[in-house]
């Protein structure tokens, strides 16, 4: 039987098992880096002992403020010390965070609040008509809202409610934090982009971000201290997680507002930042910049990339400037980047397009998840020839509990036991994945995701428009735009300028097309427009 038969007394118990969670990062740090610099954000700095007590006025006001364990707090935030603030009080008082892109357009927002039922609303200044605009459209009473009034910024208090610096005022520096009792209880809700209507809020727990948080410090090789640069949106996968992870690396945020060529640069030459995240548009944005813009710098900046495919030429021309690339992919539903286009020395020596082909893959899983490969339609694993495409299918630790309130939605996810992703790939002999196509037509614009299928929709509402299809349509800028293909009904006449500001009143700006075509649309036999046809003609406009 051998010894490992009898295993009486060996339960766990307080002393051997803790649930996991980010929040012990930030416990540990205000201790074990407490005079350390925590958070940058132009002229404000904070120390990790200053960090954690700003989280616990937090998370006690919150609570006196009636939030219980298990409620949502919702943000409308740019990346600012409040949102990160935020990612470790509103889960320190057992709440569900729950950070809203703040891009969407006031109808998706009234669905989410009304959706995710959130008790409170941090919201920045700048963004208080949308959330107003969004409350007013609910049916229910909406969120509370707390005022963040980003002085940095020029933005002073409104004075129509309460504002954060007040609410922390109200907090106790000291106050105990709610842990977890469980480490599957759900930290955070994060909704999907609404590619097939609308937006589903995918539920994260506790040990999920902690494994991605601690993986992706063991993988990237972020070392003690690293500076990183908040440029991911904290409302993306919660910014694929690093601002949970800095603490247990005692690293500073710096946090930036505004993604510009120039506040990254400054950023790199002013406070040292060693590691940023950022779809390939940032990428292509600093490779462009102005001169009066560039800084010199005399390190490597270590950067994840990730929210479409960057073109190999891209890669090529940023690294001579300083910056080593790293691909990553994932979704809302994996917390952010589970694969990573990791490097091996054997190419070092090849030519550099040779080189940025190689780092144009999108990778191998990441060390916290279990298993990831492409799936035929019956679920078995295609041949690694580097040609027969599937379906990428993910099973592992960072992979969400499921969508909020949409068990059938979950189910189909989850058929087989791997998380169906959607994307289209094939996988090299070595194991590496390469994307080749999105499922469901998704357009990929600057890292946002846009449903062609919402984007018809609102079209489709024009007087004048008889059927239309939107497809991707290749921009130096933003990797991809929206472009509409129109068919008018007889006898009625609209122009392009006409349709785009038609669209722009129901749709988020990076939703909104860049292009309209009038044209008699490609059908089947069976009346189903051929979008890979429309999609050729985009790529010759």
């Amino acid at each position: 039987m051998g010894w490992m038969a009898d295993e009486t007394g060996l339960g766990r118990n307080a002393a051997n098992f803790v649930p996991l969670t980010p929040l012990s990062f930030l416990a540990r740090a205000g201790d074990v880096f407490a005079d350390q610099t925590a958070v940058v954000y132009r002229g404000t700095r904070r120390t990790y002992a200053e960090y954690r007590a700003r989280v616990s006025r937090l998370a006690s006001a919150l609570t006196a403020r009636g939030v219980q364990p298990g409620d949502v707090v919702a943000t409308l935030l740019p990346n600012i010390p409040a949102q990160a603030e935020a990612h470790f009080g509103i889960p320190a008082a057992g709440a569900v965070l729950n950070t809203i892109n703040t891009r969407l357009d006031t109808d998706t927002i009234a669905y989410i609040f009304g959706h995710g039922q959130a008790k409170i609303a941090l919201v920045d200044t700048a963004l208080l008509p949308l959330a107003e605009a969004a409350i007013a459209e609910m049916d229910g009473p909406g969120p509370e809202i707390i005022e963040v009034a980003d002085r940095e910024a020029g933005f002073a208090p409104s004075g129509r409610y309460t504002e954060y610096e007040a609410l922390l005022k109200q907090g106790d520096p000291d106050a105990p934090w709610i842990m977890p009792q469980d480490e599957w209880e759900s930290l955070s809700l994060n909704y999907t982009s609404g590619t097939t209507g609308r937006p589903k809020g995918v539920v994260y727990h506790h040990r999920g971000a902690y494994l991605l948080a601690m993986g992706t410090a063991v993988t990237w090789a972020v070392g003690i201290r690293p500076v990183y640069l908040t440029i991911v949106p904290l409302f993306h996968c919660n910014g694929w997680c690093h601002t949970w992870m800095l603490p247990a690396v005692g690293g500073t945020l710096v946090c930036c507002r505004d993604v510009t060529a120039k506040n990254i640069y400054d950023a790199i030459a002013d406070e040292g930042v060693t590691h940023m995240g950022g779809a390939p548009i940032v990428l292509n944005s600093i490779i462009n910049a102005k001169d009066a813009d560039r800084r010199p710098f005399d390190h490597v900046v270590e950067v994840y990339t990730a929210g479409a495919p960057p073109p190999a030429a891209t890669l090529a021309a940023i690294e001579p400037l300083g910056f080593r690339v790293t691909q990553v992919y994932g979704l809302t539903e994996t917390y952010g980047h589970v694969t990573e286009c990791l490097w091996h020395g054997r190419w070092d020596g090849l030519a550099q397009a040779e080189r940025a082909s190689i780092k144009a893959r999108t990778g191998v899983l990441m060390p916290f998840m279990e298993d990831i490969t492409v799936h035929d339609e019956t679920g078995n694993p295609v041949p690694r020839d580097g040609k027969t495409v599937g379906e990428i299918a993910i099973r592992g630790n960072s992979v969400m509990k499921g969508y909020y309130k949409n068990p059938e939605a979950t189910a189909e996810a989850f058929k087989g036991g791997f998380f169906r992703s959607g994307d289209i790939a094939f996988q090299h002999e070595d194991g590496y994945i390469k994307i080749t196509d999105r499922a469901k037509d998704i357009i990929i614009s600057g890292g946002e995701n846009v449903s062609s299928v919402e984007v018809e929709g609102a079209l489709m509402h024009h007087p004048a428009v008889s059927l239309c299809s939107v497809v991707a349509k290749p921009d130096d800028k933003w990797g991809e735009v929206p472009c509409a293909f129109v068919e008018l009904k007889e006898g009625r006449t609209a122009d392009e300028a006409e349709l785009i500001a038609f669209a722009r009143e129901r749709l988020a700006g990076f939703k909104t097309p860049k292009r309209v075509v009038f044209c008699e649309l490609p059908k089947t036999s069976t009346g189903k427009v051929q979008k890979f046809e429309l999609r050729a003609r985009a790529k010759e406009l």
